[in-house]
């Protein structure tokens, strides 16, 4: 019997798309992604309505969230709960962390915790 070898750059490859996949496919409902924040359902759709998230619908109009959204609910958590920033706040705050990410520069010293490199901001 003989065993085929793995192609070690196809197989990182393959990984690499099926994780980029896996952060935008909606597969938490709204009750599960609150379970997983800790926080009130009505919380992510007082977020959903100052359009700091949009999750997916689906045909019967049912949200579901994607795991890049619950990363950037995270973070919009940790900017209110931990800096104490109010929501405004946050939105100007992400949007200089991806540009500076972007950019190349590094984060000040009390927001290197957040990760927006893979947020859509």
């Amino acid at each position: 019997m003989k065993l085929r070898q793995r192609d070690p750059i196809a197989a990182t490859n393959v990984a690499s798309r099926a994780d980029a996949i896996d952060l935008d496919k909606p597969i938490f409902t709204l009750s599960v992604a609150s379970e997983i924040l800790e926080v009130h359902p009505r919380t992510l759709m007082m977020y959903e309505h100052l359009s700091m998230i949009q999750p997916k619908r689906t045909v019967t109009n049912r949200r579901r969230y994607s795991r890049r959204d619950v990363m950037k609910l995270q973070a919009i958590q940790t900017l209110t709960r931990e800096h104490h920033v109010n929501l405004a706040g946050v939105r100007y705050i992400l949007a200089l962390l991806k540009r500076l990410h972007n950019a190349g520069v590094e984060a000040p010293d009390g927001l290197k915790n957040l990760d927006v490199s893979q947020l859509d901001v």
